[in-house]
């Protein structure tokens, strides 16, 4: 069964682009400088940002559903990034890197199941998940700082 890793749409961002510190601070978004890599995971191109870049930390719902699972949290985006393409049957070097938690979630917007791999061992996983019928799509997060990273469909 194939499967996509779509990134977060830049558009959804836009409006922070360019915005100095105070008026960021209005949305509740800080802007950082990157200072080690991997360590900045941009959610717009699914790769790590390059030491001396500036990137936004900002909050995003990412799970809009009408659920206890509901969630938001803090992302990190390039200010210039634009969408990355949904990646086919493949798990970018960005999440291959670490210790995922691997999602799966119904049309209903309920957790049905759940799995932590590290990144390398991921496609396996996403694969036997996406297999189930009563699975519609999976939400992989970092593990550790449990941060949101992409959205995973079947093809």
């Amino acid at each position: 069964m194939g499967f996509q890793i779509s990134a977060l749409n830049s558009e959804e961002f836009s409006h922070l682009v360019g915005l100095d510190d105070d008026s960021l601070a209005k949305y509740g978004a800080r802007r950082m400088t990157v200072d080690l890599k991997p360590g900045y995971p941009c959610r717009v191109t699914l790769e790590d940002a390059e030491i001396g870049e500036s990137v936004l930390l900002v909050n995003y719902e990412h799970l809009a559903v009408n659920t206890p699972y509901r969630s938001t949290h803090a992302v990190f985006v390039r200010e210039e990034a634009t969408t990355r393409p949904p990646i086919p049957n493949r798990v970018p070097e960005q999440l291959s890197i670490r210790l995922l938690s691997i999602r799966a979630f119904n049309t209903d917007g309920m957790m049905v199941a759940a799995d932590v791999v590290h990144g390398t061992e991921s496609e396996p996983v996403i694969r036997a998940l996406l297999n189930d019928s009563k699975v519609e799509y999976l939400h992989i997060h970092n593990a550790k700082p449990g941060c949101y990273a992409a959205r995973v469909d079947r093809l």
